[in-house]
């Protein structure tokens, strides 16, 4: 009989990579959402089943794993109730497996990647191993709420846990996509786009197939344990900017922007830093884990989905997170601030 995996936020960005992983190695998949995205047909059809649940009602998330599965994948844990919730339940399930953050670590200072631009970029070791310390549990950033749940379920859970801290994720599906950055000015014939740093930052990048590899050793060696996953490299800017170009054909200019400004003002992209920020992946290769695929060949599928989901609609409502922020496309800025370089 099948091992069974059941995934929370199963029809989200992450939730469909480890779908789509498990199902093409033999594991029977439940994926439970709450309803406003639907299940890709792909994965329809290779018998991945759907339940829908509102974790946020009591109860909920008990009745929908009562039937118990061998492991359990939350890929949108956050703050306390989130990890009380998975300890109440852990008598039906054989495992867990969360998904964190790599911004839960911290450097010597106490600076951290969510309040970097109030107090200034961390400093941190190059790589960043799970050992570095992290901020502490509470409620007031997102990389606080994340430490409750990791602190919560490695202290109380009976059973394995793994807990996962992947980096700047890319790959189809997500609400705010990085890459969007690059695809929307070659879409839209820029022909010149400045990188900040003279594009030598490096964010480690996170491609959900990777992150769906490392869940699949996880569940099917559990063990308690924080894990990073990332990329087998980190990309540079500028390395992204090339690879994107190469995949959409683009002719115009990439620009090397000098300057150490944080935040930097003229070319400022999503992997923007002015020091590496780069994860340590020796714990997860001792695990089990292998790469399954490399930034520059995963790149090419999400350029593709950013294409073809941005023609099927108005971009802002397809891609809520960047809509948020328009300063990112406010090309009248970008024209003056190059045009006083002389670009």
């Amino acid at each position: 009989m099948p091992r069974h995996a059941f995934i929370l936020g199963g029809t989200g960005q992450i939730g469909r990579a480890v779908s789509g992983d498990l199902t093409q190695r033999g594991w029977r998949v439940t994926v439970a959402h709450r309803g406003a995205n639907a299940l890709p047909s792909d994965l329809r059809e290779r018998g991945v089943e759907v339940v829908v649940v509102d974790r946020e009602q009591p109860g909920a998330l008990a009745r929908a794993v009562r039937s118990g599965a061998d492991a359990l994948i939350d890929t949108i844990a956050f703050g306390h109730d989130h990890a009380r919730q998975l300890i109440e339940i852990q008598q039906s399930v054989g495992a867990l497996v969360v998904i964190s953050s790599s911004s839960v670590y911290r450097d010597a200072l106490g600076k951290t990647l969510d309040e970097a631009p109030q107090n200034g970029f961390p400093d941190l070791p190059v790589p960043i191993a799970e050992t570095q310390p992290t901020v502490e549990p509470g409620p007031a950033t997102y990389s606080t709420r994340k430490v409750i749940v990791e602190r919560t379920l490695l202290d109380q859970a009976k059973i394995p846990v793994t807990i996962l801290r992947p980096g700047a994720i890319h790959g189809p599906g997500p609400r705010l996509p990085r890459e969007w950055w690059f695809v929307k000015r070659i879409l839209d014939d820029r022909k010149v786009i400045p990188l900040a740093y003279r594009g030598t930052s490096r964010f480690h990048t996170t491609s959900v197939a990777n992150l769906a590899a490392l869940t699949r050793v996880a569940i099917e060696a559990p063990a308690t344990r924080v894990l990073n996953i990332a990329d087998p490299s980190a990309p540079s800017v500028a390395e992204i900017a090339t690879f994107i170009s190469r995949h959409m054909g683009y002719t115009g200019r990439i620009v090397e922007v000098p300057g150490e400004d944080y935040p930097p003002v003229l070319g400022r992209t999503p992997w923007s830093v002015p020091r590496p920020f780069v994860l340590d992946m020796q714990a997860a290769a001792a695990a089990g884990y292998a790469r399954a695929t490399m930034y520059a060949d995963a790149v090419k599928s999400t350029c593709n989905w950013l294409v073809e989901t941005a023609a099927d609609g108005d971009w802002r409502e397809r891609f809520p997170g960047f809509a948020r922020s328009l300063a990112a496309f406010n090309y009248r800025t970008e024209d003056r601030l190059l045009a006083a370089r002389a670009i």
